[in-house]
């Protein structure tokens, strides 16, 4: 919209993102984040929420200030910005860690919106208290141990601490936000002024929903040492009272297998998404590093093999990859599904068969196992000798397959529809190894391309390292550059690799349970 006088003001949205984890945010959140024009949020927030609004202009307005002159010189910029941006008729999201309302100052931008007569919509997120207590097993509250909350803030506006004799006749659950600097005080003061005893349960949960989520548990009296000696520091929050007995049966988070492994996802930049969700859901930081980058190949052979489609009796794929650049070249040629005619379709796996589902399309015949081999047998299990068979692959690939089917006598096209080049790495593979527990392998150019960007003496470089390989085939790649791989995958797709990392460290007792 034009920011001439007269023009329609924007809509700013004020949303909660979550407590941490990006998943939390809510659909309307989402939605809103995908179509925003300007972002201004928060610091501590997991940069993949940012992720939904690759269209946006994203600003950083975070306040860590410590003195309560400057947080409120800060906030009365961040209101300022807000209203300039309506009034240029922008449509605004200020995402906000947890909900916009509960400690978020939230309300003191919607009213300076309201005051310039600029149109807004609040957006609710999962507070810190419930995401904390949620990931913590701590419940808010019990029917035999509490029932009500009470949440304060341990700094006032002035800078002044609370004042703890307030809450000397409030039972229940107890939240305290922003005390970690203060711990120790806000404990004694709870004792000597608020009326709970010494040995009430407390509980400090750092890094909420987050994979480096820390918590501690013990008496009110011995919370801020326990703390300490665990390093514990902000952002986190103090939970008080009888519900924090029940973390030791409920916690589920932090006792996950994968919980606070750092793993490295060397999958093309646009397939590291879903993996890394798969991680983030199992407590695992995932790690985002494309080794390898994708690219069309030569367009003249494609575009001829999709002009004579009705040719084949069977079009085999070896990868999703192959799929969706194969079916780019249908669209070029302004056709649809119906151009595979009579053609029956094969898959190498249930990854690449969903490719081919995902554009309508249904795979005849899907090998058994991840391998060349198994597809083999199976197309030489449903065509006779003689047949024609499409292979679109990448440019650089395994020859068994149509080695194996040419023997048997049938005629075999092969396509290269995309090839593989090193990506351009933003850092130093070398340098981020050395904080990294686990590395998925994901295909043997991934492997070639992870040496290659470790450098020389890349064997010893990643010997302290889990390397966990989607197949055998993969793994047989790594081996040949020294490697030693941990875990390899017995269904070859990101979550079967997943699932046999989990199952790694289960057995190599990795894993306790709450």
């Amino acid at each position: 919209m034009s920011g001439e006088s007269g023009a329609r003001p924007g809509w700013v949205y004020l949303v909660g993102a979550g407590p941490g984890d990006p998943e939390l945010i809510t659909l309307r959140g989402a939605e809103l984040l995908q179509t925003a024009e300007v972002v201004l949020h928060d610091e501590l927030l997991d940069p993949a929420v940012l992720d939904l609004a690759p269209q946006a202009e994203r600003r950083s307005v975070g306040k860590r200030g410590h003195l309560p002159s400057d947080r409120s010189k800060k906030q009365q910029a961040i209101n300022d910005e807000l209203v300039a941006l309506a009034k240029a008729g922008r449509s605004v999201v200020r995402l906000k860690g947890g909900d916009p309302f509960l400690f978020g100052r939230g309300a003191e931008e919607a009213l300076a919106l309201r005051a310039a007569g600029l149109p807004f919509e609040i957006v609710p997120g999962v507070s810190s208290p419930l995401g904390a207590t949620a990931y913590a097993g701590i419940p808010l509250t019990h029917r035999e141990l509490a029932s009500s909350v009470t949440m304060v803030t341990a700094v006032k506006q002035d800078g002044e601490g609370f004042d703890w004799s307030e809450l000397a006749c409030v039972k229940g659950t107890l939240c305290v936000f922003m005390g970690a600097r203060h711990l120790e005080a806000i404990s004694l003061a709870l004792v000597s002024e608020g009326g709970r005893a010494p040995d009430t349960p407390a509980a400090v949960i750092e890094w909420i929903s987050y994979p480096r989520q820390r918590s501690v548990a013990g008496r009110l009296d011995a919370i801020a040492s326990l703390a300490a000696e665990a390093g514990l520091g902000t952002p986190s929050l103090l939970v008080v009272g009888d519900v924090v007995r029940l973390r030791e049966s409920l916690g589920w988070f932090e006792a996950q297998p994968l919980f606070g492994k750092r793993v490295l996802v060397t999958r093309p930049a646009h397939q590291i998404a879903p993996t890394a969700a798969l991680l983030r859901r199992r407590g695992a930081e995932p790690v985002p590093f494309p080794t390898i980058a994708l690219q069309p190949a030569d367009p003249a052979p494609v575009a001829e093999a999709v002009a004579q489609l009705d040719d084949y009796d069977l079009v085999a794929f070896t990868s999703r990859n192959g799929v969706d650049y194969f079916w780019e070249a249908i669209e070029a040629a302004g056709r649809d599904a119906r151009a595979f005619g009579r053609c029956r379709l094969a898959a190498i796996g249930p990854a690449t068969a969903e490719g081919l589902t995902a554009h309508g399309l249904r795979a005849d015949l899907v090998a058994e196992t991840f391998v060349a081999e198994h597809l083999a047998s199976a197309v030489l299990a449903a065509l006779p000798p003689g047949a024609r068979v499409l292979l679109p692959r990448a440019e650089v690939a395994r020859e068994v397959l149509p080695e194996m089917l040419r023997d048997a006598g049938m005629t075999v096209d092969v396509v290269p529809v995309y090839q593989t080049v090193t990506a351009e790495p933003t850092t130093s593979l070398r340098e981020l190894v050395a904080d990294i527990d686990v590395i998925t392998l994901t295909s043997s150019s991934t492997v070639d391309k992870l040496v290659e960007l470790v450098g020389d003496g890349a064997a010893e470089a990643l010997a302290g390292i889990v390397l966990a390989s989607i197949g055998p085939i993969t793994t047989r790649t790594a081996e040949r550059h020294g490697l030693t791989v941990a875990v390899t995958a017995t269904v070859s797709t990101g979550p079967g690799l997943i699932e046999a990392l989990e199952a790694h460290y289960r057995e190599s007792g990795g894993f306790s349970a709450a």
